[in-house]
């Protein structure tokens, strides 16, 4: 038999590898990847726009020079621009228009201003520069959202909106900085809509994303805007001042206060920057004025453009949750009405959830809104869940197979009465993962026992586990708050026995696999539950005077009686 000597080439195994994990990556992130090149494209666009209709020559403005001054570079033409009926000038491609050393002559200066005013003559060194700092942007970018952790999952509309966002305000900083009366590095503060942006970005997405933003927006801010440094001092500050402003804000009303503040910080600032850049004061009224109307208006405008942003982007930002978190609405009344004890519940996790959350610095508000949603499948069959029944219960007239099924079904309901709703994705997330992929494991083994060869995967909810630290707080209140009732004697030593056993038997099952808490975490979990839960089922102290209500009605027709033979 015929020797097989062929042996495996170990750097092409790696090579074809390495193509193999490129190639999974972009058909993962191929939306993100054509964000992003769509993204720099258009900004690259607008770059080359603004240096074609700069007066700029191999990349230093017609302003640099002046007649009589000594050149410190040469510069050659590199085509020829011949004589019109506005410039009588003529030059030669190759012609050295002014050389290192020598004075600047006025037919030299003519042949400058000729080349950096005509329409033909585009400044392909000053382009080039500026699209290696875009590429540089889009790469710090990138490094910065995929290894700084933003500890939730960032969806594709959330970096839509960020790139158009960038070019908003890049286009902004751009163009109307052409023109005289905003052409100072303070002056085009006026017309820069960065505070703006920030708001919206920290209202809708966090103060997390926004910090991030900050920084890739005032960079693309300094380019625009011709390397000012004022400028970019001022955005940063200003983009920094205006998500912390916003972080903790909670009525809509609010933002009118935000923009008072917000205007009277944009005029402190360009006082300290031109303080500190030794600059004129002359114009500062003028420039007080309008960057103070800056500020006012982008406040005003946040309040303006958050509400439509809210709908289109379908997004879980404070204002929405603080609505969804109204108990009175059609929802949750029906809810009260058809399905009061999986009302009750809900409340009672919620509570649980939202204190869990703030013990681990989670989102307590997110919490809290997806523990009153997340049995809103029950509503339409409430009558096959244990905390609705009275009297007989439902599944004794039917197979475990079928009762399985039903309980199933109330996730899969709510995820699909969510969505007609438009709820926000984390909410919509809550409800699909609150009960994981566990196995209903009653009547598991009660049809088990009938027949042995069924799987655990029919009689597991729909899953998947918690994706995020408020919903594994979710599903641990749910399982915390329905499991309790059965506890006999509910004392603080017995609760935080049955608690802990109730969290590790989750554990155990790998349902915190994918959500991001920690072993402390889970620890102050446990803590919250128990002191709500110890003084949910705390024992009251009986009055000497008090009387048992059920004794006190059977003894009443007794006097009564008395009273009336007495008669």
């Amino acid at each position: 038999m015929k020797k097989n000597t062929s042996k495996k080439n170990p750097e092409k195994n790696s090579f074809v590898l390495g193509l193999e994990s490129i190639g999974r990556y972009v058909r993962e992130k191929y939306q993100f990847l054509l964000l992003a090149l769509a993204g720099i494209v258009i900004v690259s666009m607008l770059c080359f726009i603004k240096i074609s209709t700069a007066q700029s020559i191999a990349s230093f403005s017609i302003s640099d020079f002046e007649i009589g001054q000594i050149a410190d570079r040469t510069i050659v033409a590199d085509r020829t621009l011949s004589p019109d009926d506005f410039d009588p000038v003529s030059i030669q491609k190759g012609e050295k228009i002014i050389k290192k050393g020598f004075a600047i002559t006025e037919e030299s200066y003519a042949k400058l201003k000729k080349m950096a005013t005509s329409p033909v003559y585009i400044d392909y060194r000053a382009f080039a520069n500026n699209e290696l700092f875009i590429l540089l942007i889009a790469l710090i970018w990138y490094l910065l959202y995929t290894f700084v952790p933003v500890k939730r999952n960032m969806l594709f509309r959330e970096h839509l909106l960020n790139v158009i966002f960038f070019v908003f305000v890049y286009a902004m900083t751009a163009f109307l900085g052409k023109f005289g009366i905003f052409s100072s590095p303070y002056a085009i503060c006026i017309v820069i809509p960065s505070a703006l942006v920030i708001m919206l970005v920290t209202i809708l997405y966090g103060n997390f994303s926004a910090e991030l933003f900050s920084f890739i927006l005032s960079f693309g801010v300094l380019n625009a805007s011709g390397w000012q440094i004022p400028t970019f001092i001022f955005t940063l500050s200003i983009c920094l001042f205006s998500s912390v402003l916003v972080r903790k804000i909670e009525r809509r009303l609010d933002l009118v206060f935000v923009s008072l503040i917000l205007a009277l910080l944009e005029m402190v600032l360009t006082l300290l920057i031109m303080v500190i850049f030794n600059e004129n004061f002359t114009e500062l009224p003028k420039l007080l004025i309008g960057i103070a109307i800056n500020g006012f208006l982008s406040g005003i405008l946040t309040l303006g453009f958050l509400t439509p942003l809210e709908i289109i982007l379908n997004t879980a930002s404070v204002f929405r949750l603080m609505d969804l978190s109204d108990l009175n609405t059609p929802l949750m009344r029906k809810m009260l009405v058809s399905a009061g004890g999986t009302y009750n519940h809900s409340m009672m996790v919620a509570q649980l959830a939202e204190n869990a959350c703030r013990a681990i610095g989670a989102n307590a508000l997110i919490a809290r809104v997806g523990a009153y949603y997340h049995d809103i499948g029950k509503i339409e069959q409430p009558e096959y869940f244990v905390e609705n029944q009275k009297g007989q219960n439902k599944h004794d007239s039917i197979s475990p197979t079928l009762s399985a099924s039903v309980l199933k079904s109330h996730v899969r309901k709510g995820v699909e009465k969510a969505r007609q709703m438009h709820l926000p994705q984390v909410i919509i997330d809550i409800i699909a993962e609150h009960h994981g992929n566990s196995v209903i494991a009653y009547f598991y083994n009660e049809a088990k026992e009938k027949d042995p060869s069924l799987s655990p995967e029919d009689f597991s909810y729909p899953g998947p586990p918690p994706s995020t630290r408020e919903s594994a707080v979710v599903m641990l209140a749910d399982t915390v708050e329905a499991a309790c009732h059965t506890l006999e004697n509910p004392s603080v030593p017995r609760l935080e026995k049955f608690i802990t056993t109730l969290v590790n038997g989750k554990v155990e099952h790998n349902q915190l696999d994918n959500c991001g808490l920690t072993f402390r975490d889970v620890s102050k979990i446990k803590e919250a539950f128990v002191q709500v839960l110890a003084g949910y089922y705390h024992t009251r102290i009986e009055y000497p005077d008090q009387k048992d209500p059920s004794e006190q009605e059977e003894k009443e027709p007794e006097v009564k009686t008395e009273k009336k033979d007495g008669k």
